[in-house]
């Protein structure tokens, strides 16, 4: 293909163009795996995705979780796509990101085909440059060099462009292709190839041939001899597609080949509302037949025959010969690379075209309702807040026989498939809801002065006061875990502090999650605020809820430490607050009491072993070895059967010892306890902050100033003395319930109840001050004066 692309004539762009593609298309390629770029045979060891990719192809998917299934798939990409800014010349570098995801789904064993734009631009770059270099050698053999600043290039023709542009595109995706070990296979089509029944045969035939060879067919309408687009009946039905552009062309492929996913990338993210740029402009996450007159379409594209209207007019003709269809940005720098991938994975990206509406609201519509319903919840009086409160913890009681058949359901559908201290968090008793009760009674007895307590007041002048109140912080969404004990009391604090709340629960506990929400709306709907808090239950990945910046204030993950992780690096532009992992440290000092330390050791490693706040690392002061105080602990720790796991130093006193820890820094959620040894409190804290989670961490000690040394040196959100570690929890601090403990330095720390869910804003009331009147040689001067606050009648 190199060697006919010089022949052509095409020799002086050539030398530059290909091989800063190849370099491109090499230095994309598994970055910082340099094996990857030296051998690019490395490529064909791309394990196999595990999910099944055969499918009876005759409906398109539902969801966009389902998308991950596709195993045949259409990729278009538009001529803003594929072209520079400057319409003249491709875009190479992210034509090369494109070609290295089309290969790692091709290495998974998918089947993957390319509709491309680009031969007008490429062949235009070429003639432009041909036509410099004949009018610069004509100018100067005939008219001297003073012409040559006055030359004008003739407006090109496309189809000439076309012509000229084919083989050079082909042989640059060749070139990058051949980077992954994948062939490529050019073809060029019109109209009559799918109208002319014995050539669509062939056309049929060939492309399943070369997708059973496993080579990536490229197709492009041949625009070198295509006819003008002629006024048809644009688009009517499944059997009369006119193929008059390549969004047309990638939808009759699509449907031809029986393809489960056409991804057709443009320059915009996606379908709008209204005309992208314009104020009130919202994406649409997912487009459904019949909501054309809903949406306004703008201009077309800068360069490329079709727009919008076009793009959404093939999706819809795909998705009803059963095609799956995303549109999407193919050209931003910060989301281009990753695209083609993400949509596969099921990502939200672009807008996704579906026949299946959903039974409920959007998230997005939830978002906007939990928005609208916590202003509404705001503007009540404390007193309503709390009576909705009251009233959802009688419902918790009242309801009790209710829950627990909905927990039984959770509990018998995850047998078998949780660990146990996660069906510990699972499970549900009378107990714990009565104690949910008294949680949320405590609650609403505290909520009374939170929304709207004046925190500072100042005179700034005569008849000028400020003041800075409580103020809601907006829209929370709370992510749980197996623990629908967690719903009842987050919305709680949320209604006492005015917020709007967006749930998501785990599966694991759907119908705990689904009695309790309904619970909770029917306690707000005594005070028509019904929707101030919602349960998310479509198919919402996690990721996809931490990028609604615009409608989500604060995240608050309660779970797993992965679970936190996996959040913090999810959210985009929004706060999260919470802890990713509870390392808590006990260190029992050489002056402890021994009728204590057994007993707080027992409480905080064994009362709740997969609570954040139990117990996990063990520090013993070495004086203690080898004595009565030390047995007692051990032998404790084996009748409630837990597992040790010694420390580097505690592993070198013994002779025989327990399986030596593999990391200090390991939360276990279980019966098991890593021990280690110190020679003082000063190591016993340098241990804790280098190891530590700055979650909770004691001290067990009868020296009051070695006591109060650890307070005030330890850097954690809890730090305790001669207690237990279980301690760390908003309920036993009496704030009533808590969101989640948080480790973060900003904002809230610790146990985070009504205190961490506001924040504050300014008041200012004057009488036409103006800010020139306290300039130098105003009338007024600034007094700063600090008033008292009035105190809120709370009884």
């Amino acid at each position: 293909m190199l060697s006919q692309l010089y022949r052509s004539g095409f020799q002086p762009f050539n030398q530059h163009l290909l091989p800063w593609a190849q370099s491109i298309a090499i230095s994309r390629s598994h970055r910082g795996q340099r094996s990857a770029i030296r051998h690019v045979r490395s490529w064909s060891n791309i394990p196999f995705i595990t999910v099944p990719l055969s499918r009876t192809h005759g409906k398109s998917f539902a969801h966009r979780s389902e998308l991950k299934h596709a195993k045949r798939i259409v990729v278009k990409l538009g001529s803003a796509v594929v072209t520079r800014g400057d319409e003249c010349g491709l875009a190479l570098g992210r034509l090369a990101s494109i070609v290295e995801q089309v290969s790692v789904l091709q290495n998974q064993g998918r089947e993957m085909m390319l509709v491309t734009s680009g031969a007008v631009a490429f062949g235009k770059q070429r003639l432009r440059h041909e036509i410099l270099l004949s009018q610069s050698v004509r100018q100067a053999l005939h008219s001297g060099q003073n012409q040559l600043k006055e030359m004008a290039i003739p407006v090109l023709e496309a189809r000439a462009c076309a012509a000229a542009g084919q083989s050079g595109l082909m042989a640059l995706y060749e070139a990058m292709f051949t980077q992954y070990s994948i062939c490529a296979a050019q073809i060029l089509v019109t109209n009559l190839d799918f109208h002319d029944e014995q050539k669509r045969r062939n056309l049929n035939g060939t492309l399943h041939e070369l997708l059973r060879m496993n080579i990536v067919p490229i197709v492009n309408t041949n625009d070198a001899v295509v006819p003008p687009a002629e006024p048809n009946s644009d688009l009517q039905g499944v059997n009369v597609i006119s193929v008059k552009d390549n969004d047309s062309l990638a939808a009759r492929l699509a449907v031809e080949m029986k393809t489960d996913l056409l991804i057709v990338l443009s320059d915009v993210e996606g379908l709008f509302d209204s005309p992208p740029g314009s104020d009130d402009a919202k994406l649409i996450d997912i487009f459904y037949p019949g909501d054309q007159q809903s949406v306004t379409f703008g201009t077309k594209s800068r360069v490329g025959m079709g727009g919008m209207e076009a793009k959404v007019k093939a999706a819809l003709w795909a998705l009803q010969g059963g095609t799956s269809v995303v549109i999407a940005n193919g050209t931003h720098p910060k989301v281009s690379g990753h695209v083609i991938t993400d949509i596969v994975e099921g990502k939200k990206v672009g807008t996704f075209f579906s026949e299946v509406k959903p039974a409920g609201p959007t998230v997005e519509q939830q978002g906007e309702m939990a928005r609208s319903g916590g202003r509404m919840l705001a503007t009540l009086e404390p007193e309503q807040r709390a009576e909705i409160i009251y009233h959802l913890a009688d419902l918790l009681t009242d309801q009790q026989e209710e829950i627990l058949l909905a927990n039984k359901k959770d509990l018998e559908e995850a047998e078998g498939r949780l660990a146990g201290p996660l069906l510990k968090r699972l499970s549900l008793s009378t107990s714990k809801l009565n104690s949910l009760a008294i949680g949320l009674r405590q609650i609403a007895a505290s909520s009374q002065d939170s929304v709207g307590r004046v925190l500072r007041r100042t005179r700034i002048a005569k008849n000028l006061e400020l003041e800075q109140v409580t103020v809601p912080i907006g829209v929370l969404l709370v992510i749980f875990e197996s623990r629908p004990d967690c719903l009842p009391q987050v919305a709680a604090l949320a209604i006492a502090t005015g917020n709007g709340l967006l749930l998501k629960g785990g599966k694991e506990a759907a119908h705990s999650n689904r009695i309790l929400h309904l619970l909770t709306q029917e306690a707000l709907s005594i005070h028509g605020v019904k929707d101030a808090v919602q349960l998310v239950n479509t198919r919402e990945e996690v990721e996809d809820l931490c990028r609604l910046d615009k409608m989500i204030d604060l995240i608050i993950p309660r779970g797993s430490s992965q679970l936190v992780r996996d959040i913090q690096k999810a959210a985009k532009g929004i706060p999260v607050m919470g802890h990713s992992e509870g390392i808590c440290h006990m260190y029992v000092d050489s002056e402890a009491s021994v009728d204590k330390v057994t007993r707080l050791v027992r409480d905080s490693k064994c009362e709740y072993p997969a609570a954040c706040n139990a117990l996990e690392t063990l520090l013993i002061h070495r004086d203690l070895l080898r004595t009565p105080l030390f047995d007692q602990i051990i032998d404790m720790l084996r009748v409630e059967q837990v597992k040790i796991h010694a420390g580097p130093k505690f592993a070198s006193y013994l002779t025989f010892s327990p399986s030596e820890v593999k990391s200090l820094r390991t939360e276990y959620g279980d019966l098991e306890l890593c021990i280690e040894v110190v020679d003082s409190v000063q190591e016993a804290i340098d241990h804790i902050h280098k190891y530590g989670s700055s979650h909770t961490d004691v001290i067990v000690t009868e020296n009051e100033k070695t006591a109060e040394f650890f307070l005030q040196h330890v850097d954690s959100a809890c730090v305790f003395w001669n207690t237990s570690t279980r301690f760390s929890d908003g309920y036993r601090f009496g704030l009533g319930a808590e969101v989640g403990i948080s480790t973060s330095r900003i904002h809230a720390r610790g146990p985070v109840g009504l205190e961490g869910l506001l924040t504050t804003k300014w008041l200012l009331r004057g009488q036409d001050h103006v800010v020139s009147d306290f300039s130098e040689h105003g009338s007024l001067k600034y007094l700063h004066e600090n008033l008292p606050i009035p105190q809120r009648n709370t009884n």
